[in-house]
């Protein structure tokens, strides 16, 4: 049976992934638990058999010492993201991005037959071009990357993501990069836009909606996951980048309150709130080369999507 290796892999796309994986290959877990959570579902998976955690920090030289030469996949998806840390340090966020990225790629380069090194970027690589030139929307994958102020903090993400990017391309690995559009389902944690609206809601009768006007095409994990799963598969794939996510249509943060708020059956007055500094009014993933290469097209839709997180959140 081939082996697996996700990093990052106690955290929400990666635990979602193993569990896909599961049974088809063996799975190791790496992750150092600064965002991945020892809850019951991670503990539900170990159990299942053919996974395997791994308590191990990249940061540290020897992290990877114990680990083989018998992986075919390789997913890398560890990194430091949420807008508080990138805030509040932004020089760790870039330099420690870079620096897993390449201990990983570096373990990817020792594997005796390695089929694919998938790296997970981030959508928010077009920020700077929206900024800075506007873009198209659906934005596709060969939009020209532009990047924003580099004294604002928040660059620091989008800029460990790009230079993650160009590792891939230098590293002469046979490699993938996703980026992946606003994820959300179970167990994403509480600093996301949809359950971080579902708490609210479930304590408050009246609501400020931030960013009210803004939009986004939202995409279910299981969704994300099998487009991960199937562009790390196809041979069509390597060497390309590629969306991650849902095709549409547009919502904006005010009907997603009300969708929200609907799915819960909960009665609540809504308030438009300031715009959230440096959150882009847009983001829409032209989905067209990913749905070509992985020959993907059914999507859950996004009240279903709401409904299936909603009844995790209300039992966890």
């Amino acid at each position: 049976m081939k082996k697996v290796l996700i990093t990052g892999g106690a955290g929400f796309i990666g635990l979602h992934l193993a569990r896909r994986l599961a049974g088809r290959y063996e799975v190791d877990l790496l992750d150092d638990f600064s965002r991945g959570k020892e809850d019951q579902d991670l503990k539900d998976v170990l159990s299942a058999g053919k996974v395997r955690l791994f308590k191990k920090d990249l940061l540290s030289p020897d992290a990877l010492s114990g680990l083989g030469n018998d992986y075919s996949l390789i997913y890398h998806l560890a990194a430091i993201v949420v807008v508080s840390n990138v805030v509040e340090a932004p020089y760790r966020v870039l330099y420690e991005n870079t620096v897993l990225l390449a201990r990983v790629i570096e373990l990817a380069k020792r594997q005796a037959a390695l089929e694919r090194f998938l790296f997970a970027s981030t959508s928010e690589v077009y920020a700077g071009t929206l900024e800075t030139f506007g873009i198209a929307f659906p934005t596709p994958e060969t939009t020209p990357l532009a990047i924003a102020d580099v004294s604002r903090p928040r660059t620091s993400y989008l800029l460990s993501k790009i230079t993650g990017e160009a590792l891939c391309h230098y590293s002469g690995l046979h490699f993938t990069i996703v980026r992946p559009h606003n994820v959300y389902g179970p167990r994403m944690g509480t600093n996301h836009v949809i359950p971080e609206l579902m708490q609210r809601i479930s304590r408050a009768s009246e609501l400020k909606v931030y960013s009210p006007e803004h939009r986004r095409v939202f995409c279910y994990v299981d969704d994300a996951v099998e487009l991960i799963e199937r562009a790390s598969g196809s041979p069509k794939a390597t060497g390309r980048t590629l969306n991650i996510g849902n095709p549409g249509p547009e919502i904006s943060m005010r009907d997603l309150a009300k969708l929200i708020a609907g799915v819960m059956g909960k009665k609540v007055n809504l308030a438009d709130g300031e715009v959230t500094p440096g959150s882009p009014e847009r983001r829409w993933p032209d989905m067209k080369k990913t749905m070509e290469l992985t020959g993907y097209g059914s999507w859950v839709a996004l009240e279903e999507g709401i409904r299936r997180t909603y009844e995790w959140y209300k039992k966890k």
